[in-house]
């Protein structure tokens, strides 16, 4: 799941090498930590916060498939 997210972050982006991403398990269950580039943070979260939503809905789905409960931040 991890790398589906990597590739689609760094497919959006203008600088794809500042992108990292953070895994975090705790109860609820997997957390991803979204780091771009400050000047990328508005083409990742989109309009109205569209692309941010439509992220996160791709990465449920394939968590959804592996029975998993996945969150997506985006993080400054």
């Amino acid at each position: 799941m991890k790398e589906v997210l990597e590739v689609v972050i760094k497919n959006l982006v203008d600088s794809p090498d500042d992108v990292s991403i953070v895994e975090k398990n705790d109860a609820k269950g997997i957390c991803y930590e979204v780091k771009v580039n400050s000047q990328d943070m508005g083409k990742i979260i989109g309009k109205q916060g569209k692309m941010a939503k439509a992220i996160r809905s791709v990465i449920k789905a394939i968590a959804q498939k592996e029975h998993k409960k996945v969150n997506v931040e985006f993080v400054d």
